[in-house]
């Protein structure tokens, strides 16, 4: 019989090295058990803490802590300490949306850094628009910010025949298929996404800040305007910070979920 330590549901349980369990599968248990009694609310401990309470090593601490990362129940970023997920942002499926329409209906102050808007080529991704190869393009890469943390990072294509006039737009704190309709008269109206889990690049982790092999969640989606393709949209997004919401009844045919994915749109 186990008894309760003295700061009570908070505190560390002794590991039971003669179980069958791994120990860090215990530590994991033991962490979440902590969680749900209110632990942690000021800062999660640092990995050299609970080396000591748990008295084991450093790699049972980081196996503990990956799975609760993949879980989406602690965030781990570069040069910063863990923390608990205590936001997590929904977003519908199966229908139109704006990232920045869902994040500010949330309560979620929505950010981007804008790295690149100019005009391009690309012949793969003319080709996703239907266009010729050398058509000309305009390319909107931005890093998402929610409550000014990275959530997503995405890179969208547009004809520039349709969205010249978005060249001279601060896509700062503004969404994308509002200034498409505003200033090129281009109403989006549809599409089709596809998702699915990605480890990203040097590049995406460092702009995500995510932890060394971390994965996360790649989308593709083409926007449409009634019958014309508009948009490509190719997005890395932190599958720890969003979760996607369906509805659905006995004469659905939809949907496929992922547990925790997202789809940053406009």
């Amino acid at each position: 019989m186990t008894t309760e330590p003295p700061d009570g549901a908070h505190g560390p349980r002794p590991l039971d090295r003669r179980s069958p369990l791994p120990l860090w599968a215990q530590l994991f248990a033991d962490l979440r058990r902590r969680m749900e009694a209110g632990a942690f609310t000021e800062e999660f401990p640092a990995e050299h803490r609970l080396t000591d309470e748990y008295e084991v090593s450093r790699h049972t601490v980081r196996e503990a802590l990956r799975k609760l990362r993949a879980d989406g129940l602690v965030i781990a970023e570069r040069g910063r300490a863990s923390r608990l997920d205590t936001r997590r942002i929904q977003q519908p499926l199966g229908s139109l949306y704006s990232l920045f329409r869902e994040l500010e209906g949330q309560g979620v102050e929505q950010r981007s850094e804008v790295l690149r808007l100019e005009r391009t080529a690309d012949g793969t991704i003319a080709g996703q628009l239907g266009l010729i190869p050398d058509a000309p393009l305009i390319v909107l890469e931005r890093l998402r910010l929610a409550d000014g943390e990275p959530l997503a990072h995405d890179t969208a294509y547009l004809p520039a025949e349709v969205a010249e006039p978005l060249l001279d737009t601060d896509f700062g704190h503004t969404s994308l298929y509002g200034e498409l309709s505003r200033r090129c008269g281009v109403k989006v109206t549809g599409g089709r996404e596809r998702i699915q889990p990605f480890l990203p690049d040097i590049r995406q982790a460092w702009l995500l800040g995510l932890a060394d092999r971390e994965a996360a969640f790649a989308i593709e989606r083409l926007a449409m305007a009634g019958e014309r393709p508009v948009e490509w949209r190719e997005t890395v997004v932190r599958g720890d910070r969003f979760t996607f919401v369906a509805e659905w009844s006995d004469d659905s045919r939809a949907v496929a979920l992922a547990p925790r994915a997202s789809c940053p749109s406009s």
